[in-house]
């Protein structure tokens, strides 16, 4: 016992000294560093922790500017009033369950994250299972060293991505229509290369959220914060719950929920995972910040509790339409753990025929969406692939196929992995599952366009000076495209 004590302090320290010489060499940043006792209570008494506790790369010197809102202090209001540009963006929001694998040196993200045939302009990637769901780690602190070994390698896919994009506009030749910031830096073939950097990375027990975007829109990222909700041991404890990551991008908010709902393949256990994903989306809460538009609960949920509870099912659904916009974009992502309602045997005899179609009519997420149980006026893509969950680690092969395995638990497959989304302004592309056999689960990912909100101020300002009065002599002083606008917006972030 002394001995594995010592192991564990010496595990500690080096996670402290390596999270410490991320810090010292600038890569990262940690807000408000919360002390384990305060953790451990929060955890038992459902304490929210502080929203600014999370990994990002810049520290609150650099983000304080992104408060105000410099376009609006550029013109006033009654020359501008509040017209707005819709702007898209394109999204991938990826998730994986890594079944308590620590990522090593031959482990690689590259197919996840499609980074050799697309780019994209904000990446959202959510584990579960990043640590084993032991007592020690689900009571004990948040496994920082394994936090940045994932964020190191996120960050390691995505500049092999960023170095690809020299010369490249797009598929055929065709310029990138869902780019409307192009300045980056500048590669020796005349194209352009960008980086990534993470706003937001959190860690509760071994669900993980990582966020990342373009260089070129950093300086548009407001109000970044998290929300942690453990709905596991005790209905409070991380080994189930999720973590959220909200934060506005020009003047639209996004909300990203990573789950790791309550498992079980009995009859039944639908309605745990039901419970969980409930709980989720009425305890969940952001602070408003300075700005006091801001949206502090997913679907504001102080109301849509007591509804639940009293009133159960119809009125959820205008309750969360009358205040579903307050978050405009919310997606929700991770292991749902919700199963297919056959016998064993027929589920792998559908899996072998390969007949998805058949499979997807008797699954569980399909059945509670039609009752109206969860997730009621939320959206999910058409499932064509095959169900990502239960495999032999480093296989091909599902779980329990393999005869003479004697002691091991039955698993029959199962779609677990699911992206759903709520909100207008997005629209879906792909959604399909990646072949890595990392673990027991496959890594999902979904593609979507989002409509963003922009405020018009700036190109206002163009129209001035671009009218007949001025365009006489002025050829040249600005550039008549949108992106110079970003270019400008750019410079004048940066400047103030």
């Amino acid at each position: 016992m002394p001995e594995k004590e010592n192991q564990g302090e010496v595990s500690t320290l080096s996670s402290a000294i390596c999270l410490q010489e991320s810090i010292e060499k600038g890569s990262i940043y940690r807000h408000e560093q919360v002390l384990w006792p305060r953790l451990v209570a929060n955890k038992l008494l459902r304490w929210p922790v502080g929203s600014n506790s999370f990994v990002t790369d810049f520290s609150c010197s650099q983000t304080s500017l992104d408060f105000i809102d410099f376009d609006r202090l550029m013109i006033p209001k009654q020359l501008v009033g509040d017209q707005k540009d819709t702007r898209k963006y394109k999204l991938f929001v990826g998730t994986w369950n890594v079944g308590g694998v620590l990522p090593s040196d031959d482990v690689s993200l590259e197919d996840w994250l499609d980074i050799h045939n697309n780019y994209y302009d904000i990446y959202v990637l959510g584990f579960q299972e990043i640590v084993p769901l032991s007592a020690k780690n689900v009571l004990g602190k948040e496994k920082m060293r394994i936090l940045a070994q994932w964020n190191s390698l996120i960050r390691k896919t995505l500049s092999k991505f960023s170095c690809g994009l020299g010369g490249r506009e797009g598929k055929a030749g065709e310029k990138p229509k869902v780019h409307p910031v192009k300045e980056g830096c500048s590669s020796d073939g005349g194209g352009f290369m960008t980086d990534f950097h993470c706003i937001i990375s959190k860690l509760m027990v071994g669900v993980l959220v990582s966020v990342w975007v373009r260089h070129e829109l950093q300086c548009y990222v407001r109000h970044p914060s998290v929300a942690c909700v453990g709905c596991g041991i005790m209905g409070c404890l991380g080994n189930k719950g999720a973590v959220s990551a909200r934060f506005c991008l020009h003047e639209t908010s996004f909300c990203f929920v990573c789950c790791h709902l309550a498992s079980g393949g009995k009859e039944g256990d639908e309605m745990n995972r039901n419970s969980d994903a409930l709980e989720i989306l009425s305890r969940t809460s952001f602070p408003r910040g300075p700005s006091l538009d801001l949206p502090q609960k997913i679907f504001n949920h102080e109301i849509l509790q007591v509804v639940y509870y009293f009133f159960k099912k119809k009125l959820i659904r205008s309750i969360i339409q009358f205040w579903g916009t307050e978050c405009r974009r919310v997606i929700l992502l991770g292991d749902l753990n919700y199963r297919i309602s056959l016998p064993e045997a027929m589920t792998r005899s559908l899996v072998e025929q390969k007949q998805w179609n058949a499979l997807f009519e008797k699954d569980q997420l399909r059945a509670e969406f039609s009752k109206g149980r969860v997730f009621e006026d939320w959206q999910e893509g058409g499932i064509t692939f095959p169900p990502t969950y239960k495999y032999y680690p480093n296989s091909d092969d599902y779980y329990g196929c393999i005869r003479g395995q004697k002691g091991e638990k039955r698993r029959a497959p199962a779609w677990c992995d699911r992206i759903l989304w709520h909100g207008e302004g997005i629209k879906q592309k792909r959604y399909e599952r990646c072949e890595s056999k990392l673990s027991d689960h496959r890594p999902v990912r979904g593609i979507f366009t989002v409509n963003v909100d922009v405020p018009v101020s700036l190109n206002s300002l163009r129209r001035i000076f671009f009218s007949e009065r001025f365009h006489s002599g002025r050829n040249g002083l600005f550039e008549k495209d949108d992106h110079s606008i970003e270019r400008a917006n750019h410079r004048i972030h940066y400047s103030l």
